[in-house]
């Protein structure tokens, strides 16, 4: 960016006065996310902020509107920029930002901005980098060397835990290039590659996750303290932080002795051994509220159009928690932007063969299927795409896209099937139990010869292996070991089978209908 002098035209009433004392300057100065190469959101009155001098009057100027705002004694200012339409072929535009000093901010363009956030299977890139241990999608290679859409831009928030809201963070726009995508999330790189074909508008992409973080870590303290039910999030944290001295110095230590088996089970590519869990202390990244402060509220209040989001491993021993977390979550930050209940697009999370005998990710992805019930949200199945053996699977493109096909449908518009089928009722006919399904207007799909992944159990709560047999848009599912069926479960496992499917080839959710308090 270029600092020089600048002179605006001033509306009428608007005067200047500027006051000076030895040894004080107070640039006019952006925040990173606005900056050159960004996106800005069409159709929104987009903010431009920043800080100057107390009472300097900055003007904001772009595609020939000016715009004024005072800087108040905190030294902040804003302005609303009137609302724009993405062109098709519209080259980059100059914005300038002056008071004392002028900012140019080249090569805008105006499009469509997605914020894309949540742990390790958002922040996976294309291949493995420095800056990101995770990566290695299919392809790798050809999908980074057709990587050229310099109408797509790309924006990482740089890793940061804070006790407090920052104002700012450290990252740049940069355009998509197949040097600039490698390191980039890959799930929503392909994601808006598929909104950009499709819609052919310049796309935004604001990318903030970091592996291994719970929910509560990018929430608002504010937030988790209006709930009594996440008070155990703090009374953990501070036993935590008690506890810290010691477990970190037995961390290091298990760490070095994990390292050799696990390089050796990736090489192999074998299941890699249990990776010990980071204690946490005041700086760790799963601090209540820390990422949130760091790496969320930094971009607030930039127009974007609405949220992607990967997240839910960390949780699964508090799955009955994460019920209720997820969905604060997406209120808290609906709440905090400032826009609207705008769309909130998720991933379910994947199979994959967890320490736990206990089906722990199956209860995550029953608590991410009870969260469809918020208004405007969306959910991407993955139960077919899963690696057993790895946490992170390597089909992002399929990831992206079903992400994708929900945009394309409830936000776009555009008539596309965009959801697979959805448990919706059941009804016990003799020893058989009949399942309904929404979003199986076209008729179910079994994939493979028949049907597998379900259980059912009568009055006893035992369950059995069961057979299963679709009949239009139903699924009847019985077993000789059961009579007076009474519940079925499909999928419920940490590491399932999925045959499920309708005819636009989109997988079922799995489910239980014995749902447990």
């Amino acid at each position: 960016m270029r600092y020089e002098k600048m002179s605006f035209c001033r509306p009428a009433g608007l005067v200047l006065v500027l006051v000076w004392s030895a040894g004080v300057f107070a640039a006019v100065r952006l925040p990173a996310v606005i900056s050159d190469n960004m996106v800005l959101q069409q159709g929104e009155k987009a903010p431009i902020w920043g800080w100057a001098k107390p009472g300097e009057i900055v003007a904001v100027r772009l595609a020939g509107q000016m715009k004024y705002a005072k800087a108040d004694a905190s030294c902040k200012w804003r302005v609303r920029l009137d609302e724009m339409k993405a062109v098709p072929g519209q080259g980059g535009m100059l914005m300038t930002v002056g008071g004392e000093n002028t900012i140019e901010v080249k090569n805008v363009l105006v499009g469509e901005v997605w914020f894309c956030s949540g742990q390790s299977n958002m922040q996976m890139a294309m291949s493995k980098t420095d800056g990101c241990p995770y990566g290695g999608v299919i392809d790798a290679e050809k999908e980074i060397a057709a990587a050229k859409y310099p109408n797509i831009r790309f924006f990482t928030v740089e890793q940061k835990v804070a006790d407090k809201p920052m104002t700012d963070c450290n990252g740049v726009w940069v355009q998509c290039s197949p040097e600039t995508v490698k390191g980039f999330s890959a799930a929503a790189y392909f994601f808006g590659r598929e909104l950009h074909r499709e819609l052919n508008v310049p796309i935004g992409l604001i990318h903030s996750s970091w592996g291994s973080t719970t929910a509560e870590a990018w929430m608002s303290e504010k937030a988790l303290k209006s709930d009594p039910e996440f008070e155990s999030i703090f009374t953990k944290f501070t036993e935590d932080l008690a506890k810290y001295p010691d477990a970190k110095k037995l961390y290091d230590e298990n760490m070095k002795e994990w390292e050799s088996p696990a390089a050796k089970a990736e090489a192999e590519g074998k299941k890699p051994p249990e990776k010990p869990v980071e204690p946490r202390g005041a700086a760790s990244k799963n601090r209540p509220s820390g990422l949130y402060n760091g790496m969320v509220a930094p971009i607030m209040p930039y127009a974007i159009r609405g949220v992607i989001w990967y997240q839910g491993e960390a949780n699964r021993k508090f799955a009955k928690q994460y019920r209720k977390l997820f969905p604060a979550l997406i209120a808290n930050w609906r709440s905090d932007w400032r826009q609207g209940d705008f769309p909130f697009y998720y991933v379910q999370i994947a199979p994959f063969k967890y320490n736990e005998t206990t089906p722990v990710a199956a209860e995550v992805r029953e608590a991410q299927l009870m969260s469809m019930g918020v208004k405007n949200v969306g959910m991407a199945v993955s139960a077919d795409i899963g690696d057993a053996n790895s946490i992170h699977p390597k089909n992002k493109q399929e990831i992206g896209r079903r992400l994708s096909l929900w945009a394309m449908a409830k936000t776009y518009g555009k008539k596309v099937e965009y959801c697979g089928p959805i448990y919706k009722s059941m009804k016990t006919k003799g020893d058989k139990i009949v399942l309904d399904f929404d979003y199986a207007d076209g008729g179910l799909v079994c994939k493979g010869e028949k049907l597998k992944g379900f259980t059912i159990s009568g009055k006893d709560g035992k369950f059995f292996d069961a057979e299963a047999e679709i009949s239009g848009d139903n699924v009847a599912v019985w077993s000789r070991s059961v009579s007076g069926p009474t519940a079925v479960r499909y999928g419920w496992e940490n590491c399932p089978v999925c045959s499920l499917f309708n005819k636009a080839g989109l997988p079922a959710s799995p489910f239980r209908t014995d749902v447990q308090p």
